[in-house]
């Protein structure tokens, strides 16, 4: 039997900062601006950067692939495109 060990990080209403969601993801905080600025990974609130719980979940899964596979940042959103939308559709 696979034992998973899964981490869970509780976001308040306000959500996670640049800081807060850079140091969840082991990324830098100018890995976090350039992937919002490319459009890779959306804002929840845009007047003062806060990022949702799906938003970090997108994050790590970006930052995970981009440095497993050495992918660039477009393939790494091509892969969690994909991985979402088979989410969304087992979910029906």
């Amino acid at each position: 039997m696979i034992e998973r060990t899964v981490e869970v990080l509780i976001i308040d209403d306000d959500g996670l900062s640049r800081e807060e969601l850079a140091s969840a993801c082991a990324v830098s905080v100018e890995w976090i601006e350039r992937h919002v600025a490319s459009g890779l990974l959306e804002v929840g609130a845009t007047a003062t950067m806060r990022f949702t719980s799906a938003q970090l979940l997108r994050a790590r899964r970006l930052a995970e692939i981009e440095r497993t596979f050495d992918a660039n940042d477009e393939l790494a959103a091509l892969v969690v495109d994909l991985i979402e939308e088979v989410e969304r559709l087992r979910g029906r």
